[in-house]
């Protein structure tokens, strides 16, 4: 075992003294030692009650025959951080996470390792540590939060309070009314309950085959994950003896297998930034075209929050992401023959499900719209892609032409929607905000919940280099690449340009010349960020690369 490098032998007695100190017995330390990585604080309601699941995977590993041993991850909350300067961080801290779980799973030599986590960028974080280390790993999930309710109706963080933000900037509700929909919007702890990034990345672990099934969409309250956390830490002592790793699991056609649930389930935007990650580390290649291709020939068929009125505990109910993968496999839409963490293929695992709310999860002949629910799309604006959650998008705006209002950061752009700035048919540019030009590729959700608030998002797109929340919806399009930072047509926009979406036929173009492009381009002068003095934002921005190449760091220095 890797373990006997720090527990056998006389050369080994001062690292068997140290793990005594700590009151591990000599015969725990016989046992696969199995690290236990607990993203758990007080600052995320998503990872509030990780110490609960942490201590079940404790005792489904002690069960087994393994000894674990806990060590700690950072985690960012998001919604936290949105709309602010720390927005910077949160994308940033995927690498630094994946890097953190490397060190000490080299440092300390486990045997395996159970990655608990639950949002936005821990999820891939952990992901692509487990693919990178390539020892035996299973991931946990901390599971969704319950459904809020406000006045008789479901509600959540964003539907719930950031689109009320809008409408109280409006003058459409009062201060009353919008502070009560924050009291009750997130009335539990877990990731936020529509299909978000976190939940969105939760689903995804599990079609993977890295987390066992109910991990995407297990309330966080119910006895039942306490379970899954259980079984996930005896299953990692079993993946140990048989040695089981992350790269038998994490193969091309498992890649291809998210991607397609993903499109199905109308998933967040941001699962292009960490697929595409993920697979970097598993030495997986793959690219913007995969998607697209996907997306053609698979139809959406759930629509959860924001762009439906479900949300992840209605999909549970409905059969899970059990449910929606079999009715992929069975339209011949999965590869069957993919490995899980339990060693069995998709198609043995999926052997039982079922489907019991079509309302939910529909058939493949009775979908929500024909094709999946991300699009990528190219033009002389996005020479390397940009990225819509076209299942959010509504059908008036599929195709739109109008002029654009050009903002250099994300808080120019809310304030000009807040103050009324914003006329019906304007293509909102928010610039600067890519990997490198934020630098950390900011969320654009304020903005985009503002429009909705204000009652434009049938009227008015916005298109930048950064992201959005996987609570986005409207004609909103990110990833612009290349990003303006590094020179991409987005920087060379001006007030009044016509630009023309065209989501159907993949388009996004502006009504410019190459030679005025080229022109623009010659004058134009890079923009800097403000940064902390040594900040880690300054390495980050100096190794990131392209959206459109999942915004991983550089290797090649």
């Amino acid at each position: 075992m890797r373990s006997h490098q720090v527990t056998k032998g006389a050369a080994r007695a001062p690292h068997r003294g140290l793990m005594y100190a700590m009151g591990y017995l000599p015969e725990e330390l016989e046992k696969p030692l199995i690290g236990i990585v607990n993203a758990h604080n007080e600052i995320i309601p998503g990872h509030y009650h990780l110490d609960e699941i942490c201590y079940a995977v404790k005792m489904g590993v002690a069960a087994a025959g393994g000894t674990p041993m806990e060590f700690p991850a950072i985690g960012i909350c998001d919604g936290i951080a949105m709309n602010h300067d720390g927005m910077k961080y949160p994308l940033a801290s995927r690498e630094l996470i994946a890097d953190s779980i490397e060190a000490v799973a080299m440092g300390h030599k486990f045997d395996g390792l159970v990655l608990i986590g639950n949002c936005d960028k821990i999820v891939p974080g952990m992901l692509m540590a487990a693919a990178r280390l390539n020892i035996p790993a299973i991931y946990i999930s901390g599971g969704p939060m319950l459904t809020g309710r406000y006045q008789g109706e479901d509600t959540d963080l964003t539907k719930g309070c950031f689109e009320a933000v809008g409408q109280y900037t409006s003058g459409k509700i009062t201060e009353e009314e919008l502070e009560g929909v924050s009291s009750v919007a997130c009335p539990s702890c877990g990731s936020c309950s529509g299909m978000y990034t976190a939940n969105t990345m939760n689903c995804l672990a599990e079609v993977l085959g890295m987390a066992l099934p109910g991990n995407g969409t297990i309330p966080a309250v119910y006895g039942a994950r306490r379970q899954l956390a259980r079984r996930a830490g005896m299953e990692i002592v079993k993946m140990v003896e048989k040695n089981l790793k992350p790269r038998d699991i994490l193969t091309l056609d498992a890649f291809r297998n998210a991607i397609a649930v993903d499109m199905a389930i109308g998933g967040s935007s941001n699962t292009v930034l960490h697929l595409l990650a993920i697979a970097h580390q598993a030495q997986v290649e793959i690219s913007l075209e995969e998607f697209d291709r996907i997306s053609e020939v698979t139809p959406n068929i759930c629509k959860l929050s924001p762009a439906g009125p479900h949300h992840i505990q209605e999909l549970h109910e409905a059969g899970g992401m059990m449910g929606v993968m079999k009715t992929l496999l069975d339209g011949g839409l999965l590869h069957g023959d993919c490995l899980t963490v339990t060693g069995e293929t998709v198609a043995e695992r999926l052997a039982g499900a079922q489907v019991y709310n079509p309302e939910v999860i529909h058939s493949l002949a009775n979908p929500y719209q024909a094709t999946g629910g991300i699009a990528i799309l190219r033009g002389n604006l996005a020479p390397d892609g940009a990225v819509v959650k076209q299942s959010a998008v509504a059908p008036e705006m599929l195709c739109h032409e109008g002029p654009v209002r050009v903002y250099n950061s994300e808080e120019e752009a809310f304030d000009a929607i807040t103050n009324n700035e914003i006329k019906a048919g304007d293509i909102i540019i928010v610039r600067y905000e890519g990997p490198k030009g934020g630098p950390g590729m900011r969320e654009m959700l304020s903005p985009t919940a503002a429009i909705i608030g204000a009652g434009l998002d049938k009227e008015c797109a916005l298109i930048t280099d950064g992201r959005f929340s996987g609570g986005t919806a409207g004609a909103a399009i990110g990833h612009v690449s290349p990003e303006a930072a590094e020179g991409g047509p987005i920087a060379l926009l001006e007030d009044g340009d016509i630009i023309s979406i065209d989501i159907p036929n993949r388009q996004l173009n502006v009504k410019l010349s190459d030679e005025e492009l080229a022109e623009r381009k010659a004058k134009w002068q890079r923009k800097v960020p403000q940064l902390f003095p040594n900040s880690y934002l300054k390495r980050y921005a100096h190794l990131v690369t392209s959206a459109s190449t999942g915004a991983v760091l550089r290797e090649d220095f």
